[in-house]
């Protein structure tokens, strides 16, 4: 029995294990290429590819009822946020690695941006955008890839002394926490958590003492508490969620109440693409951090977890990153992505469920916001240009390009 070129000889004896020599040659194929050194690429590329595309139809359904500019705008976003992914995806390790110190002094002065007067803008008690040429950006979102960056480069270069507390926080700890600083005192809370928690994702891949976490984690729960009990917006939220809130203030939980209601009415089915009446008004964040709820309502139980079932392979595909590369910068890297995007998904998914209070953080992909998008689409092209790289992928791409048409291949003999 030949073996097909580009097979290897253990595929082709666990085929013959499996009984897979009575299947068709494109079944095979298929089987065959499930689990290769490119898998994690192709993952990363077609999911990260599917969220957009649904995260741009339902924008267009949530945002037509006031005008078409507005998708115009996020569809603009996507496509800058899509050439970023393919200019990240091809850059090599090294110049990832080299990309940390300038870009998380970048962050830091684009962060600082906001208290700047004319150039900083406030909406909803928060001061976390700025305003150039009449477009509105977050800096925080380009944070968020700037720690991992930073992050993952400082634990690489220390990753031998990571067993002594100062080598481990040190200069990662101060950076983080002017970043964190710079948030907070925007009152973006809901970014200050992610944030959190992607340095403690990177802090624990790589191994740090345990016993750094519990200090770090009373630290972390005595800033949240100080910065909850000293605003009324948040204690409101608080109360709206596990108080009586609603009852004396329903402005307070009518995000969450109309969230519900859109779940509840779109049921097993949903009641049709571009069908939804929360949108007309009763969830004024219907396009942003509430769009989760009209995906339920129009799309239904099938439509929901169809979202949930890609950014679960999302997480896959990093988490195949962190345990199968060699390289400790892109193990790292990849976990701080992880924990983003899981712990944003989570918070998002939370509150328009009723699970968390209300914190305001977009979905992932999904969410209406541009920069949002773009830092997003940027962190995931930085991961495909580490999955071309895993052990066995450049040889695997080499086979491909030389691969013969299916035409030209020989035959198995059976």
């Amino acid at each position: 029995m030949t073996t097909r070129p580009g097979a290897s000889p253990t595929g082709a004896s666990r085929a013959r294990r499996t009984g897979r020599e009575t299947l068709p040659d494109r079944v095979v194929d298929f089987l065959d290429s499930i689990d290769t050194p490119l898998t994690t690429y192709y993952l990363l590329a077609s999911v990260t590819a599917a969220l957009t595309i649904v995260g741009l139809v339902m924008y267009l359904s949530a945002s037509s009822i006031r005008s078409y500019d507005l998708f115009l705008r996020q569809l603009l976003f996507a496509g800058i946020g899509l050439v970023l992914c393919v200019v990240a995806s091809r850059l090599p390790v090294r110049v990832w690695k080299r990309l940390a110190w300038p870009g998380i002094l970048l962050s830091l002065a684009l962060q600082a941006l906001i208290f700047v007067p004319g150039l900083g803008q406030e909406f909803q008690g928060n001061r976390n955008w700025i305003q150039v040429a009449g477009v509105q950006l977050q800096p925080s979102e380009f944070a968020k890839i700037a720690i991992v960056v930073f992050g993952a480069a400082i634990l690489d270069r220390k990753k031998d002394r990571l067993g002594q507390f100062w080598h481990a926080v040190i200069p990662l700890g101060p950076a983080a926490v002017l970043l964190l600083g710079l948030q907070l005192a925007g009152n973006d809370l809901g970014t200050g958590l992610v944030l959190l928690a992607i340095v403690a994702g990177m802090l624990f891949a790589a191994g740090v003492s345990a016993r750094f976490f519990g200090f770090a984690a009373l630290l972390g729960v005595a800033a949240v508490a100080v910065m909850t009990l000293t605003s009324r917006n948040r204690l409101g939220r608080i109360d709206a969620w596990i108080g009586d809130g609603c009852a004396t203030n329903f402005d307070l939980c009518r995000q969450v109440v109309n969230g519900k209601y859109a779940l509840a009415e779109g049921g097993w089915w949903g009641k049709g693409l571009g069908e939804s009446a929360e949108k007309w008004g009763w969830l004024s964040e219907s396009r942003n951090d509430f769009i989760f709820a009209i995906i339920g309502e129009e799309l239904g139980l099938p439509g929901t977890l169809t979202v949930l079932l890609l950014l679960a392979l999302l997480a896959y595909a990093c988490y195949r990153l962190v345990f199968r590369s060699q390289d400790f910068f892109v193990r790292i890297a990849s976990a701080g992505v992880l924990t983003w995007l899981v712990v944003q998904a989570s918070i998002n998914i939370g509150a328009v469920t009723g699970l968390l209070p209300v914190i305001g953080v977009p979905l992932p992909l999904i969410s209406g916001g541009g920069t949002a998008l773009i830092s997003t689409l940027t962190a995931l092209g930085m991961l495909m240009a580490f999955a071309r790289e895993e052990p066995g992928a450049r040889e695997a791409r080499s086979l491909r390009r030389s691969r013969p048409a299916r035409d030209d291949r020989p035959r198995i003999d059976r």
